[in-house]
């Protein structure tokens, strides 16, 4: 493990805490059926909406189906949509922000304007029309979730390239002949990396609240699957019988967005430039 690794992980008992719960909920979205004994769409005719016992940790849902399981594989299905949009954002934004930082002029401006042409544009109005054009599924959702938090990676990616495009070796490989693909791939990707993976962290939880944003307005995972949005819809409707089937999906929720937010901000600390020259 490297230092700055070390540093991240284990700067602080809080951070510390923070890997290790989420390290578990991890560990448990994988092995939910192994460990409870039930799959998500298992019912039990006997228990339906029952409160946790020994049998259901968490008790049953308004249909009998055990909700440790089906938090579990909403977990899944919520960190995989966050995961693979925060990829698709990376890939969209990165090389966008250092191409427009590094070539500058006319190309920045035009390549900068669409970016504030789609920040005008409202979150959900962006997912409504992928959904409508792509259909409904999740993979419209990552496409949807991807298409809307790339705008911030490429603005702070275009300002980190801005901040080294004259520098000594970015010079001194245009005198080279260097082409302009290989000086941004070669030279500005590397070294806007350390801000670029930051940001990424911090969005995961952004992506994560999106996802159960626009599915409890049914917009965003649909049954049989199952997300924290979706439990948590569901379980605004039976809170007042059964007020477990709401406490766990969004305590589950809170802990995941809360424990990556933390990890975010010490990977800030991490590769903040006065902190390592320090």
């Amino acid at each position: 493990m490297s230092r700055r690794l070390k540093q991240i992980c284990c700067g602080s008992a809080v951070a510390m805490a923070a890997s290790v719960l989420l390290l578990c909920i991890v560990l448990l979205t994988l092995t939910s059926t192994s460990v409870s004994g039930f799959n998500a769409e298992d019912v039990d005719w006997e228990s339906l909406e029952t409160p946790p016992d020994d049998r259901h940790w968490f008790g049953t849902d308004l249909v009998g189906r055990d909700l440790f399981t089906r938090i579990a594989e909403g977990g899944r299905l919520s960190l995989s949509i966050a995961l693979l949009a925060t990829g698709i954002s990376v890939l969209i934004g990165v090389p966008y922000g250092a191409i427009a930082g590094y070539i500058g002029g006319r190309t920045d401006q035009l390549m900068m304007r669409l970016v504030d042409t789609l920040y005008a544009l409202p979150f959900v109005l962006v997912v409504i029309l992928i959904v409508v054009v792509v259909g409904r599924n999740t993979w419209a959702l990552f496409a949807g979730l991807g298409a809307v938090y790339w705008l911030d990676i490429a603005r702070i990616v275009r300002g980190q390239t801005l901040r080294i495009r004259n520098a000594n070796f970015i010079l001194a490989a245009r005198a080279l002949g260097a082409t302009t693909p290989w000086i941004v791939f070669r030279h500005i990707l590397p070294n806007v990396a350390g801000p670029a993976l930051v940001y990424a962290t911090l969005t995961v939880p952004g992506i994560i609240l999106a996802e159960s944003f626009l599915s409890f307005l049914g917009l965003g995972v649909q049954e049989p699957d199952a997300s924290w949005g979706v439990l948590i819809a569901d379980g605004t409707t039976t809170m007042e019988s059964a007020p477990w089937t709401l406490l766990f999906p969004a305590t589950f929720l809170a802990i995941t967005v809360w424990s990556l937010n933390l990890l975010g901000d010490r990977l800030r600390d991490a590769y903040d430039p006065a902190r390592v020259r320090a």
